[in-house]
């Protein structure tokens, strides 16, 4: 979908590949030469030396944080490997940001896929790796600021999630309150704190491919 300039502004400054998936990728993608990408967010995590085709027969599939929308229908192909790149919704729903924008986090794992789901489209025997979201993740969802909890009370920062959008003004403005003021009290560093000096978070992100 077309978007305004300002909208686009937005994105390239708070959505941006993030370097240790995209290498995670182009290992899964292995030999694959051309790559059909399956992506219903702003962020194209195809490989720089990769090419990209829309439509027609691809050495690969590659399916980008996909949404139950983009899987709906959707079958394995029958030539070609298919890699997915996703996020896994019951582990989502386990991160701190639940106990403050718990109505955020519910909304945008319902729109997710199960593991179990894509691994059907990945083929008869998927290998799911666990992906660790770095300190300094570029790609800005709500686990990309896992240690830098202050970068979600900024409005840009959640207009360019579309998790936010998931929910009306009024819950939205309810979840950055309760997080403003456990970062004001001190209530989020008390229990959370130890998350701004690790180089890494086991979140959600997860990576499917095919085993030999």
């Amino acid at each position: 979908m077309p978007v305004d300039e300002d909208t686009a502004a937005l994105l390239r400054r708070h959505r941006r590949p993030e370097p240790t998936f995209v290498r995670a990728v182009a290992g899964s993608l292995a030999d694959a030469r051309t790559v059909r990408e399956e992506r219903p967010g702003p962020v194209s995590y195809v490989p720089a030396d990769r090419q990209v085709v829309s439509d027609g027969d691809a050495d690969a599939v590659l399916l980008t944080f996909p949404s139950m929308d983009t899987v709906a229908g959707l079958a394995r192909p029958e030539d070609g490997r298919v890699v997915v790149l996703a996020r896994d919704p019951d582990r989502l729903r386990t991160g701190w940001l639940a106990e403050y924008a718990s109505a955020v986090v519910a909304a945008e794992a319902d729109t997710l896929p199960t593991v179990e789901r894509l691994a059907t489209l990945v083929g008869p025997s998927v290998e799911v790796v666990r992906l660790p979201v770095p300190f300094t993740c570029v790609d800005g969802f709500g686990e990309g600021y896992y240690a830098r909890p202050e970068r979600l009370l900024d409005a840009d920062v959640r207009a360019a999630d579309p998790a936010w959008s998931l929910v009306d003004d009024l819950t939205a403005r309810r979840s950055v309150a309760a997080l403003r003021s456990a970062l004001a009290s001190g209530e989020w560093d008390s229990r959370y704190g130890a998350l701004r000096r690790r180089p890494a978070l086991d979140g959600s992100v997860v990576l499917l491919r095919p085993t030999p």
